[in-house]
């Protein structure tokens, strides 16, 4: 069976973002995770330029959940910070077939990259409201944001 027989990849979407010549910034949840890359393609050949995971927030201190809005946050803080080292200064947001969803995980994943520096274009009424990204929803709000405000200052 094709990808497109069993719902996994649109052809049409993924034709028109390959068309701008543009890296892709690919988001994808599991159960567990939040993972995030910069994809370039060249004559029909993806290469993964740089990626950053959630799981990677436990190295900077991070002891929340690896799948809610605040780390999705991060994770995309962290993508951004790991593009600049490679020189990616935009790019386009690629969230496959995933809803979009105002205010979603995907939608803070793509915050926390402009936030960290890339130049993503971003509808902003999608974009989760401050008060999610900063844990109030969580169940230790005070440390959440502790936590965020200093993995916030390790990436900057």
């Amino acid at each position: 069976m094709t990808k497109r027989k069993i719902n996994r990849t649109d052809k049409t979407a993924r034709f028109n973002l390959l068309k701008s010549k543009s890296p892709r910034i690919v988001i994808r949840k599991t159960n567990l995770h939040i993972i995030t890359q910069i994809v370039t393609s060249r004559e029909a050949q993806d290469a993964v330029i740089c990626s950053a995971n959630s799981k990677e927030l436990t190295n900077l201190g991070w002891t929340g959940s690896l799948k809610n809005i605040p780390s999705a946050y991060l994770t995309g803080m962290l993508l951004a910070k790991k593009a600049k080292e490679k020189g990616i200064k935009e790019g386009i947001l690629d969230i496959g077939r995933y809803t979009s969803t105002k205010g979603s995980k995907l939608y803070a994943v793509a915050k926390g990259a402009i936030d960290g520096g890339l130049e993503i274009n971003c509808n902003g009424k999608m974009l989760p409201e401050e008060e999610r990204i900063s844990g109030k929803n969580t169940k230790n709000p005070e440390k959440t944001n502790k936590e965020i405000n200093k993995i916030k200052s390790q990436l900057k």
